[in-house]
């Protein structure tokens, strides 16, 4: 009885395979998969444009540190720039976050539009901007990068894709950008269902054009023939306009800014303004720093930091210094006559901060600057003192999106670009050290453009157990995950670029 049970069970199993094969091609397509072609592809790229809000560790924890605006003296899981430590928990998340979240999405709706026969040739050309954009952000931060065969997992099923030189892939990028923006049109199919600027060609072009204007000035150093080209291409094509141009998104309950979780969560006791960021508001009689700070007078403990001691007049600030941990800062909060390091000021977490503060990743106010130097250079037409004017009032206008209570008063704004005019003797150190103030919260911009000019004119860190030989870290380090997985072709661009460390240079930083 045993075997004829085991060969009805057998005879049963075949039929059912034999039966699953007459269907096999329907019963393996993915009807919930993504990158689909059931499903349509803008909501890939709106994943890619939400993707785009930067990692809290690579970006607080390192860049805004680096650059000097935001600081904590705390260690473990918030070790990094603070310490000039190399801590991969943290120096990884940017590469994680755009390549995971990103430059999938884009190079899925490309791979989908490039092989098919689709007519949405503007939503093709958004993602390409979009990946432009995201790739720069990645190369600055680290160097070296997979870039041609990155996100080739579905179309080539390259899994393991090889690192490639930075100087090979700005030109790459600056070709990305012009074709793309040049290939817009209105002719083909409206993609009103995109969340960045609602299908608007002329914003996306005016976007191109400006991502064309910040990846020329970052050359400005290493090719200055290529980079005044790219500068003169993006100008003369027409860039952002006034802050309703700005790529920034914007989050809400559903889709949180990414820094939220860090300065209203368990975070939020431990990150401070920069004294150096702070002084130089300050000294300046700059409104921005009654918009941006807060500080909790006299608050002895992270729980004692309550909205009834809070203070944003400007004559309460003071700056947390470089160089101190939670043990050495008690010096420093002494000699200042603080009540502990709780009572240094901080960003203002209910409006900078807030679950559904927008990310802005370039602006109207950060192109007319690089527009101002651009002018000095000789590169574009126009006076430079218009566009540093521009500039700095672009931005003060532009944080009036953190909230009603914290916007700029149009009378505030006339007073200080009344009393502070360029100075075309001293233009670079005052054009990007107003792009220093215009470019708070973005991370990967602040650390890139900082390199690359030499300013604001910053006292190195002087914490005194290091990782890095130099005055300032160089770039960030590669994740463990992809040493672990991708160590062959890592290795290659370790042997052509330098070492996987935070002193080692990128291609364009050249001073």
């Amino acid at each position: 009885m045993k075997n004829i049970g085991n060969r009805i069970l057998i005879f049963v199993i075949l039929i059912g395979l034999l039966g699953c094969e007459q269907n096999f091609d329907e019963l393996n397509t993915n009807t919930v998969d993504p990158t689909s072609e059931s499903v349509d592809p803008v909501f890939l790229l709106n994943n890619a444009i939400v993707g785009l809000a930067f990692a809290p560790g690579s970006n607080i924890y390192y860049d805004e540190a680096i650059v000097q605006q935001i600081v904590t003296p705390n260690s473990g899981f918030v070790s990094g720039a603070n310490y000039n430590q190399d801590n991969r928990n943290n120096t990884g998340n940017q590469w994680d976050d755009y390549f995971e979240n990103v430059i999938k999405h884009t190079s899925d709706v490309i791979f989908q539009l490039n092989s098919a026969e689709s007519d949405r040739s503007n939503l093709l050309q958004m993602a390409r901007i979009l990946e432009a954009y995201a790739f720069m952000v990645l190369t600055d931060e680290y160097g070296d990068i997979p870039y041609f065969e990155a996100g080739k997992g579905l179309s080539e099923q390259v899994v393991l894709p090889k690192y490639d030189p930075q100087e090979q892939i700005y030109p790459d990028i600056i070709n990305e950008l012009t074709e793309a923006r040049d290939a817009l049109s209105a002719s083909a199919p409206a993609e009103n269902g995109e969340a960045l600027y609602a299908g608007d060609l002329d914003q996306w072009r005016r976007l191109a054009n400006s991502l064309l204007v910040r990846a020329g000035m970052r050359l400005s150093n290493v090719d200055a023939t290529l980079a005044q080209q790219t500068v003169a291409s993006g100008f003369n094509g027409g860039v952002m306009e006034s802050n309703d141009d700005n790529f920034v998104i914007r989050h809400d309950t559903n889709f949180s800014n990414p820094y939220f979780g860090v300065f209203n969560g368990t975070e939020a006791n431990n990150f401070y303004l920069v004294d150096a960021f702070v002084d130089y508001l300050s000294s300046n009689d700059d409104p921005r720093l009654a918009s941006l700070a807060i500080r909790y007078v006299g608050a002895a403990s992270g729980p004692e930091q309550t909205v009834d001691i809070s203070s944003k007049d400007p004559s309460d600030q003071v700056g947390m210094p470089m160089g101190y941990d939670n043990s050495t800062i008690g010096t420093v909060v002494s000699d200042l006559g603080l009540a502990s390091f709780y009572d240094f000021s901080q960003l203002d977490r209910f409006t900078y901060g807030a679950q559904a503060a927008p990310s802005f990743l370039c602006t109207y106010a950060q192109t007319q600057l690089l527009l101002a130097e651009a002018a000095v250079n000789g590169w574009v037409t126009g006076d430079a003192a218009e566009y540093y004017e521009n500039g700095i009032r672009g931005h003060m206008e532009q944080v009036a999106a953190y909230g009603e209570s914290v916007a700029i008063a149009d009378a505030d704004i006339d007073t200080y670009i009344a009393a502070n005019p360029l100075n075309l003797a001293n233009a670079a150190e005052e054009i990007n050290t107003q792009y220093w103030v215009a470019s708070f919260l973005n991370g990967p911009e602040l650390f890139a453009n900082f390199r690359r000019s030499g300013f604001p004119d910053l006292t190195p860190n002087p914490y005194p157990a290091q990782d890095i030989t130099g005055d300032f870290i160089n770039r960030l380090t590669y994740p463990t995950a992809e040493i672990a997985v991708n160590q062959a072709n890592l290795q290659e661009a370790v042997s052509r670029m330098g070492p996987d460390n935070l002193d080692t240079k990128v291609w364009w930083d050249v001073d």
